[in-house]
């Protein structure tokens, strides 16, 4: 670092999971850190609030959490300490069927496996190794591409996770092991029929074997809260109700670090970027959105299948080809009628999220980027297609559409609650191809977003890489 006197030694715009662990690891490091977040509250989507009735817990945004479990940053963090819970429920997932059976993804690879009947060694196959070798792979997975430490076990990966999830799914003969996989699949949120939506499913369903898939006891806000606090109590600071529209605005620092996607970072910053970066980012794509229900109930969901009871979170999609089919259309600009739906269980869990015998349910379909279609029906009606009397149990809904989500957070473009299309265009080369993604083509300003590797999801790596990548050079500038 030079001599020339800074209001702070790092600066973090936007306090998502990412933005907080840069912080973090920042504040970690020595240095003076200075957290900015536009909102009011911090956490980006770690937020919880009642949006429908007193007493009803609602996670805005992320609400079960596979991805924080795994993290290896998070695993060097004492979040326990500062009043992060987490509550594992019985099952990962569960996936209902028309016929009224359902099937599950538990906690071990052997009961899934025992659980698909003539699809068990199939499964086994399938994932015993990729759990076998995670801790010799995860920070591939969970980073910036490099050369492996593990080149043949990150390659026994690779080789299944570069195929589509379609032909992936033919290792199966089962409608429940396929329509498992969909399920975990469609996380992707694009055409099953794609290159590497393996990729997503694999690693999801390998994270309800090595750590489950959990949420957090009092509301998804707990994770933010808690990394806030450990960021505070190392002696960071952090503004609210600061919304950052131009470097102008930002106090002094040796380096910046946004936790935006590449739009915001370009209305900020632009002007400092080199031509051939600003075009990168003008071309990055954003992927679908999503249509947002909140149900308070005066009861649990009717799932007709028993095993949806224990999961805390439930896939509706019916078979392979049903869920193929509408996320094929949505990523062409179309709403299904039969949309794939994920559901969260929170209250089944966790008793601080509804008062006494009573619940809620998290709820969202993915939709075409920018959609104002009212969806609410449409996911209604499918919910109630596998628990007949839904709904007569709603007491209050609340919904938010992809406007409207993106008026609640404007990383979230046209509602993609991902940062971007995560296809193999994007997988690894987001936000730009470059030989590192956390750095812009200005000196001192980094992204650390869920545009950067390893892509959504709470786990606080992108950020993590990124805090890593502004130290090395800053410490390589002072020397």
């Amino acid at each position: 670092m030079n001599m020339v006197k800074r209001d702070y030694d790092a600066i973090v715009v936007g306090s998502g999971p990412n933005g907080l662990s840069a912080a973090i690891t920042l504040q970690r490091a020595g240095l003076s850190v200075l957290l900015i977040e536009g909102s009011d509250t911090i956490g980006g989507g770690l937020r919880s609030a009642e949006v429908t009735l007193p007493g009803f817990v609602h996670d805005i945004c992320s609400a079960i959490h596979p991805m924080a479990a795994i993290s290896p940053f998070f695993a060097t963090l004492p979040l326990k300490e500062f009043g992060l819970e987490y509550i594992y429920p019985k099952y990962a997932a569960a996936h209902p069927f028309d016929d009224g059976k359902a099937a599950v993804l538990c906690n071990s690879v052997e009961e899934t496996a025992a659980l698909l009947g003539q699809d068990e060694r199939a499964y086994l196959d399938l994932m015993e190794p990729i759990v076998r070798d995670w801790p010799l792979i995860d920070s591939n997975l969970l980073g910036p591409l490099k050369f492996p430490a593990h080149p043949f076990a990150l390659a026994r990966f690779g080789l299944k996770a570069i195929t589509s999830a379609n032909q992936l799914s033919k290792r199966f003969r089962t409608k429940e092991a396929k329509g498992l996989w969909a399920g975990v699949a469609a996380h992707s949120v694009q055409p099953l029929s794609n290159i590497a939506t393996s990729a997503i499913g694999l690693v999801l369903m390998s994270s309800a074997h090595i750590n489950g898939w959990p949420l957090p006891k009092g509301g998804s806000k707990f994770i933010a809260s808690a990394l806030a606090a450990y960021f505070q109590s190392l002696g960071g600071k952090i503004q609210t109700g600061t919304y950052v529209k131009s470097l102008k605005e930002l106090p002094s620092a040796e380096a910046v670090l946004f936790d935006t996607t590449p739009k915001q970072l370009m209305e900020i910053a632009g002007q400092r970027f080199s031509a051939i970066y600003k075009w990168q980012l003008n071309k990055y794509r954003y992927g679908p959105g999503v249509f947002k229900m909140d149900f308070a109930l005066d009861g649990p969901v009717p799932f007709t299948a028993p095993q949806c009871q224990g999961a805390g979170t439930v896939h509706i999609g019916n078979t392979l080809e049903e869920i193929a089919a509408g996320e094929k259309a949505i990523w062409n600009g179309g709403h299904p009628e039969n949309p794939y739906v994920l559901l969260a269980q929170q209250s089944l869990f966790d008793d601080s999220r509804a008062p006494e015998g009573k619940h809620t349910l998290w709820a969202y379909c993915h939709v075409p980027n920018g959609s104002t279609k009212d969806m609410s029906a449409v996911i209604e009606r499918q919910i109630e297609r596998f628990a007949p009397g839904f709904r007569d149990r709603i007491l209050a809904k609340y919904v938010m559409n992809t406007k409207q989500i993106e008026e609640y957070n404007p990383n979230y473009i046209g509602g993609d609650i991902g940062g971007g299309a995560i296809d193999i265009g994007q997988l690894f080369t987001r936000p730009a191809l470059r030989w590192s993604p956390y750095r812009t083509s200005a000196k001192g300003l980094y992204i650390c977003s869920s545009s950067t590797p390893p892509g959504g999801g709470v786990h606080g790596m992108g950020g993590y890489h990124a805090a890593q990548r502004a130290l090395k050079d800053l410490f390589q500038n002072k020397n």
